[in-house]
């Protein structure tokens, strides 16, 4: 019966893990989507602002540390939605993610000139162990893609309207990466590093 109770909590729990990240990774695009179809593009940046520091203080509280690519996120969302509010522009919304996505680009593209392993202290720790080359290889990439996601926005804010622009940025950015990243596990199963030999 003990055994029974606790692989029941222990189910509890990874469900709820799995619901606690859902609602990190989606409530601040769901609070702005909700705050931009009643008030407008600006009043949605804010609450995305607030949103997302909740969201990012909730999973330090619950994790203890601060992941890169998180903290990252919360840094630039509060800089550039914060010039956005202030300067009370639609126009520089929009062009927030070119910015951002350019910026990713570059430092990519100098990490991949300079050999640094900006790429691999970034999402090292979520990969299986490839060469170092490899990840040079990854990191031009990853560079390349940040730099079409930015010419990509740039295209849609121009071209569509605001509606569109929004459901692309709440969504089609996200599907893009994961569509990238499954795009590179062939990439990643080609350069796995062997596996060291067991000892006798």
């Amino acid at each position: 019966m003990g055994n029974a109770q606790a692989c029941e909590a222990k189910a509890g729990n990874s469900r709820l893990s799995r619901w606690f990240a859902a609602a990190v990774d989606w409530g601040p695009t769901a609070v702005f989507l909700i705050v931009y179809h009643g008030q407008g593009l600006l009043p949605a940046t804010a609450a995305l602002m607030a949103a997302t520091v909740v969201a990012f203080a909730l999973s330090w509280r619950r994790s203890r540390r601060v992941p890169v690519l998180p903290c990252l996120a919360v840094v630039l969302v509060l800089v550039f939605g914060g010039t956005a509010l202030w300067l009370r522009s639609e126009l520089f919304v929009k062009t927030i993610p070119t910015i951002i996505k350019s910026s990713f680009a570059a430092v990519l593209l100098v990490a991949y000139v300079t050999d640094l392993p900006v790429l691999r202290y970034a999402i090292g720790s979520q990969m299986p162990s490839i060469t170092a080359h490899s990840w040079r290889l990854l990191t031009l990439r990853y560079a390349v893609f940040f730099a079409c996601l930015a010419g990509l926005n740039e295209v849609i804010w121009r071209s569509q309207p605001t509606d569109i622009w929004v459901v692309y940025n709440s969504f089609g950015d996200l599907a893009l990466l994961g569509l990238f990243i499954l795009g590179q596990v062939p990439f990643v199963r080609r350069h796995l590093l062997a596996a060291p030999p067991e000892a006798p």
